[in-house]
């Protein structure tokens, strides 16, 4: 693959197009009607159907490339934390008691925020939490706690990237499970998961769970300020909104998480020892407009691969070397919703890629039904 140049603000711009949210949010409010459903067409349409025109991205850039280079790439990420802040706090203002608007409008215009907050907020989070800097761990943390899901981060850094592919990870969606099923047990079972984690590695350093360190003590101390701000700007009206627009946007992060590794296991190698993550892995997309509005998080392989790598430096890889979706994420969210539909498309690809990768293994009712030892 050729290196793709990446330290100019040209080269950077169309990972920027987050913000083109903004003003599509501040219009539905201001004006109502077929406005509000702006950002859903934006980012869950529009995208669809621009991947369509623009295509696949195969170029990989540099990995060694320098801190420095990526300058324009990490600003978007850190700019958003108070963009996404400021709207939340404005339309908890003003919505709820804007009287051009109807109760539908209001709902719906709340909805658009849930998905800018899933579809951008969350994505960027992941990629802040995943660094060592603490102002950009801290940004990634508030913008978890404006969705009410701050417990993410302890449970993709400390569960999902360790035990991906295992039945230890509630995130990896199983062979025949549907979206809706997933949607009920991840909701369930990640808070658990990321507190145990969490109170693990500090029993490790000889600690309790009560430490200071414990960031759960940072959730707790988030999460409430936002309802307290929603109640306080927007009455019981406006905490209704928020809890709408929290829940759409973990609605869309799970959605996400189900199409990354649906179906995708890691072979046990006996005694509870599981072989490393490689980018067969996860699935892959290489969509060139979508993965310009979720910062390459299609290029999911590689980040399981190479979790420290920051997004734009994540590599694609071909049907040889990694399963490829059929299409961009938004599309196949809309195939997720309807499990017909996504079986039909999905499973014939799950079986295909056990017959590429583990040929060896003939019977898959263990991995399917969870009979495997969890991870030593």
């Amino acid at each position: 693959m050729a290196s793709a140049p990446i330290s100019s603000f040209r080269a950077a711009a169309p990972f920027w197009v987050s913000l083109l949210t903004v003003p599509l949010v501040i219009a539905s409010a201001a004006w109502g009607g077929l406005w509000v459903l702006g950002v859903p067409l934006f980012t869950l349409v529009g995208f669809t159907l621009l991947d369509g025109v623009t295509g696949l991205n195969l170029d990989n850039p540099e990995t060694e490339t320098e801190e420095a280079q990526l300058f324009w790439y990490k600003l978007i990420t850190l700019v958003w934390c108070p963009v996404q802040v400021a709207l939340l706090l404005l339309m908890l203002a003003w919505v709820p008691g804007a009287d051009h608007l109807n109760v539908v409008e209001r709902i719906v215009i709340f909805f658009g925020i849930g998905v800018t907050n899933g579809a951008i907020g969350i994505v960027y989070a992941h990629e802040l939490v995943h660094q060592r800097n603490r102002l950009e761990r801290w940004l990634g943390d508030i913008l978890l706690a404006s969705v009410l899901y701050s417990h993410f981060r302890s449970e993709h850094l400390l569960v999902h990237h360790v035990h991906v592919g295992t039945r230890r990870d509630a995130v990896t969606a199983r062979y025949g499970e549907n979206y809706w099923r997933y949607l009920l047990r991840v909701v369930r079972e990640e808070p658990v998961s990321a507190f145990h984690a969490e109170k693990a590695m500090l029993a490790r350093k000889g600690l309790p769970w009560w430490h200071r360190s414990n960031p759960h003590w940072r959730y707790w101390g988030l999460q409430p300020a936002f309802v307290t701000a929603a109640i306080a700007l927007g009455g019981w009206a406006g905490l209704l909104l928020f809890l709408h627009q929290a829940g759409t946007a973990i609605w869309l992060l799970e959605l996400t998480n189900y199409i990354e590794h649906y179906g995708l296991t890691r072979k046990h190698l006996g005694k509870g020892r599981y072989e490393p993550v490689r980018p067969h892995h996860s699935w892959n997309a290489a969509h060139k407009a979508t993965n310009w509005l979720l910062i390459n998080l299609q290029r999911h392989s590689d980040h399981h691969y190479k979790p420290s790598r920051r997004f734009p430096l994540l590599q694609t890889y071909d049907a040889g070397e990694a399963p490829q979706l059929p299409f961009g994420y938004p599309a196949m969210g809309f195939m997720a919703l309807v499990s017909p539909l996504w079986f039909r498309a999905m499973n014939p690809r799950v079986r295909k890629w056990r017959a590429m990768y583990y040929p060896e293994i003939t019977d898959w009712g263990p991995y399917k039904r969870g009979e495997l030892p969890l991870p030593g």
